[in-house]
């Protein structure tokens, strides 16, 4: 059995008298870049495999996005700039001599994803697609006779199977943290309602003006929740001031119902809306896209949410962007996902609020982390029981990839 640390503590969220939980939705900046860098590691990953049989090195946890401009009045929006996408990265660039069409496969996989995520967006012409991608591999390419045996120099062109090492020695790319947490606290659970509803098909089909770049902050002081969110509404279908105050006021009605229905036991709920709007001047959150990608702001892997879609202020967490890495063994990813999975199975089996860390060791077997740490209500007793149960569940970490390339797990 693996060597399991298991620390007690009296304070969890759960219990606490305050919490801090943000989330930012799926049409804002940083969101979208998650999103896109997942989406071009997954495709890739996906093409890899079934050309070559085996998922080839790369990573897009690098993509970044700097906004366009845009043109916007009542009844009217459009983009004026192209928003610039800024593919970073490393990629494997050829499989046994056969090259990969790297370049038309990230544009194509990319157009298509902006068509779905920005649908009044050209792809064609409001986008500006950059190149920033290396095949140089980590330190560690030593040249002269002693290393004949270092398949590091084929990393980023493997000559055949037997240079991916990772295959039959899967080990960790970094040393890095994971973590993971259980349960989810009501507020935690209320913003991820929130947000999922009005950013749903359903709710937008009878909603055309609502924009996609919803943001949430939320407080917390014992059973008293004040929210601040921001909402954005789409020119074309807006056509004066009067239908903007009306939009904003039916999703005031809509969230206020929603937190009424998901805790009864609030004493209070303040909910305040588009804080910087100005009726007097019309400075209004009124966007082309429905994105502030539009007109300026930019958006980087990994300043978003975390893998469970919040950025819970007073929870573990790790600044890994796990978005676009490597799903066979970075653990930027993995150990993230696997903290994450093996807490709710914990929660699940013992009913108690727990906190789990997975810290690698770069170039240790990625099976056997170099610390495992549980956290644990000082009153649990089964400790025997709970290192059998997680030491069991490690064992199915590579089995995370196949659930990765399918879009199982939440990642932003």
């Amino acid at each position: 059995m693996r060597n399991i640390i298991i620390s007690k503590s009296k304070n969890f969220i759960t219990t606490s008298d305050f919490e801090f939980v943000e989330r930012k939705g799926v049409g804002h900046p940083d969101t979208i870049a998650d999103a896109l860098a997942e989406k071009l590691s997954v495709e890739y990953s996906r093409f890899t495999l079934n050309n070559f049989g085996a998922i080839l090195h790369h990573n897009f946890d690098k993509v970044g996005l700097l906004g366009g401009s845009s043109y916007v009045a009542f009844g009217k929006g459009y983009l004026v700039n192209p928003i610039r996408v800024l593919l970073n990265g490393r990629v494997s660039t050829s499989f046994a001599g056969k090259q990969i069409p790297v370049r038309k496969l990230l544009t194509k996989w990319t157009k298509i994803f902006f068509k779905r995520k920005l649908p009044i967006i050209d792809v064609n012409n409001d986008l500006c697609i950059h190149y920033n991608l290396s095949s140089q591999s980590s330190p560690g390419k030593l040249y002269g006779k002693a290393s004949v045996k270092n398949t590091r120099h084929f990393f980023f062109e493997p000559r055949g199977i037997d240079d991916l090492d990772e295959l039959n020695n899967p080990r960790a790319n970094d040393t890095s943290l994971g973590v993971g947490y259980a349960p989810y606290s009501n507020l935690e659970l209320l913003v991820l309602k929130i947000e999922n509803y009005l950013n749903s098909n359903s709710f937008r089909k009878k909603n055309y003006w609502i924009g996609s770049d919803i943001k949430i902050m939320s407080f917390r002081k014992k059973n008293n929740y004040h929210m601040t969110i921001c909402v954005p509404q789409i020119a074309n279908y807006v056509k004066n001031l009067q239908k903007y105050k009306s939009n904003l006021n039916k999703v005031k009605r809509i969230i206020k119902s929603i937190a009424d229905k998901h805790n009864p036991s609030v004493v209070e709920f303040k909910l305040d809306i588009n804080t910087r709007d100005d009726y007097k001047t019309c400075d209004l959150y009124l966007t082309a896209t429905g994105s502030s990608i539009e007109s300026g702001d930019e958006g980087l892997v990994g300043r978003g949410n975390r893998i469970n879609g919040l950025i819970s202020l007073l929870r573990p967490t790790s600044m890994e962007g796990a978005c676009g890495k490597n799903p066979v063994y970075h653990i930027g990813k993995l150990y993230n996902v696997a903290a994450q999975e093996i807490s709710k199975n914990i929660y699940k089996k013992y009913k108690i609020a727990n906190s789990v860390y997975l810290v690698s060791q770069t170039g240790h077997n990625l099976l056997e982390p170099w610390i495992i740490n549980l956290v644990v209500p000082a009153s649990f007793g089964d400790e025997r029981g709970l290192k059998k149960f997680v030491d069991n569940q490690l064992y199915s970490i590579p089995i995370l990839t196949q659930g990765l390339l399918k879009n199982k797990y939440q990642l932003y």
